[in-house]
Parts: C-alpha cells; sequence; structure tokens
C-alpha cells in the first residue's frame, strides 16, 4: 500500500498548466469561465481527470520500482498498461490529494496480468477509484474496428473523415508541453526527461490526455451547448502499448479517431446505474497508422448526474 504525502495538492496554477499543455478549454477548469456552467456544485475550478490519473501513473511507477516489478513485466512481456478508473467526486485546488495502491497481483489464468486496485481521495472523500493493470494484449477494444482511411495527413484536421462516423483530430507530441503537463500533475518531470543525458520518455497518460482537447473540439462543431449541457467524465478505460510509447519522440504526429457508440447501461462513476448518451470509441494512431492507444470514454449530462443524487 502506498499513500501520497501532504505535498500532493493541485492548486489552479497547475490546472492551468496542464490545461494548456494539452489545450483543454473544458469550463470546469477555467477559473474566469465556470461560473457560466448550469447548476454547477462545484463552487469553482476543478482539476483535469486526466490530470489526476498522470499523478496516479506515477505513483504506480514508484511502487513498481520499490517492489522491484520492472523486471517481472519484462520477463512476461507485458507491453499494454491499462488503466481503468470510475469518476466519483471531483479533486478541487487546495484539497490534498492521497492515492492508495493495494499489493500487487498476479494473475496467470487465462492471460497474465499484474494488477492493482487503486483507490484516490481529495480531503479524504473518495474521487476516483479502479485498476492499474500489466498485460500482454490490450485489455479494451482488443479487436479495434479502424477502417483503412488513407494518408491520415490528407484528411482535414478537427473534421469528421468522409464516408465514416470517425472524427479526427490531429496533435503533434512535443516534450515542452509532456513536461508542463507532467508538472501540473505534481511529477517530477527530470523522471522522464533529462536533456543532460539524452533521455527522453514520454509517459503513459499525456498522450492519451489529449483525447479530451480531440473530444471538446468535436463538440464544437456539433454546437454543443457546453454552459446548459455540461458534461462530466463517468469512466475511462484505456490500453496504451508500452513498445509504440517508447518509440515516440518529440514532433511526432499523433491522429486521435471519436466515434460515438451505443451507450452501456451499467454502474459507473457514483455507483448508480445511469444510462448515459456520451460513450465514445478513441483510438491514438501514429503517422504509419500503429495505434498507440485505444480507449472507452464515458461521460454524463451533469443534470442528470445531481437527478441522480437526489
Amino acid at each position: 500500500m502506498q499513500q501520497s504525502d501532504s505535498s500532493d495538492v493541485f492548486h489552479q496554477i497547475h490546472i492551468d498548466v496542464a490545461r494548456n499543455a494539452t489545450d483543454d478549454f473544458n469550463l470546469f477548469h477555467d477559473r474566469n469561465r465556470w461560473q457560466r456552467i448550469n447548476r454547477n456544485p462545484f463552487k469553482g475550478p476543478i482539476a483535469l481527470g486526466f490530470q489526476v490519473e498522470s499523478l496516479l501513473e506515477h505513483k504506480v511507477f514508484l511502487h513498481r520500482k520499490l517492489h522491484k516489478e520492472n523486471k517481472l513485466i519484462r520477463d512476461k512481456n507485458l507491453r499494454f498498461s491499462n488503466y481503468q478508473f470510475s469518476f466519483v467526486n471531483a479533486v478541487k485546488p487546495g484539497q490534498v490529494v492521497s492515492v492508495d495502491i493495494k499489493k500487487s497481483l498476479l494473475i496467470e489464468d487465462p492471460e497474465t496480468v499484474l494488477s492493482n486496485r487503486i483507490t484516490v481521495k481529495s480531503d479524504g472523500a473518495l474521487a476516483l477509484f479502479g485498476y492499474k493493470k500489466e498485460s500482454k494484449f490490450a485489455l479494451f477494444l482488443t479487436n479495434p474496428d479502424v477502417p483503412l482511411f488513407g494518408a491520415l495527413n490528407q484528411h482535414p484536421d478537427r473534421s469528421f473523415i468522409a464516408g465514416s462516423s470517425y472524427f479526427l483530430k490531429r496533435k503533434f507530441i512535443t516534450t515542452s508541453n509532456a513536461k508542463n503537463f507532467l508538472c501540473g500533475s505534481l511529477v517530477d518531470q527530470d523522471t522522464f526527461f533529462d536533456p543532460f543525458k539524452n533521455k527522453a520518455v514520454f509517459p503513459e497518460i499525456f498522450p492519451c490526455s489529449l483525447i479530451s482537447s480531440a473530444l471538446l473540439e468535436k463538440a464544437v462543431i456539433e454546437k454543443h451547448d457546453f454552459e446548459r449541457n455540461p458534461l462530466v467524465y463517468m469512466s475511462h478505460k484505456i490500453s496504451i502499448d508500452r513498445s509504440y510509447l517508447a518509440q515516440l519522440k518529440s514532433g511526432d504526429a499523433l491522429y486521435i479517431l471519436i466515434r460515438q457508440i451505443p451507450p452501456e447501461l451499467k454502474k459507473d462513476g457514483i455507483g448508480h446505474a445511469i444510462e448515459s448518451p456520451y460513450y465514445y470509441e478513441c483510438y491514438g494512431l501514429l503517422e504509419d497508422k500503429t495505434i498507440l492507444y485505444r480507449a472507452l470514454i464515458s461521460l454524463a449530462p451533469l443534470e442528470q448526474i445531481l437527478n441522480t443524487l437526489k
């Protein structure tokens, strides 16, 4: 078990740095615009979901190092890193964030998986819970349905690909944005980047965090009203291929493909069965169409959640 210390506190500057590094313009994180959100119960800006997951990623990194589990991961060829988390409550600036990582569990039947149950609390209240798992194969979207679109750089950015239901958002990976995102996530950037040693290892959550920007851009084109109908994350299910992540370089293009898929009726996030119409299948593709990550992202209207809590 591992607890974060009292220094793990997000302030508004951390939120600003993280949202700027990822182009996340969600009103929930904006110090000047959060009041525009209809029935906003948080009474101020809140941390980004991926920002909290980035801190969580680092805590697991330290856990693996402490318990000498990286050799096991290499020996078992557990190349996929998987995140499965439900969001329960918001993390606000000034609150102490604690991460509890349960003892690692190695499962070898039917497939080898190294698993940890994790909870994140903010000022002692549950904010996030789920699992971090290492596996040989992707645990989510195991049979990706990505059509052959031709050269992705020939399709217009921030648009729906003709003849498909996929929305395309093109981003460029940079070390500067990754470093800023880490700083905003309370993570020491020197763990991943050291120019004196020619070291540049991109963290897992950073390229995944760009999904938020893509979802927001898609919503803008669809003329979604962010003030009257705000949406909040309910769950993230992400599988990222570390072998491709290790090859990522500053300046590389990342093509984020998103499409809305039929909703799932399930217990999620706040612990109630909510059938959300906002359920997305997401892929992060490199220039050669290699799948860096795949993700299932669910959101729910804030009003629907507030009504359920009543």
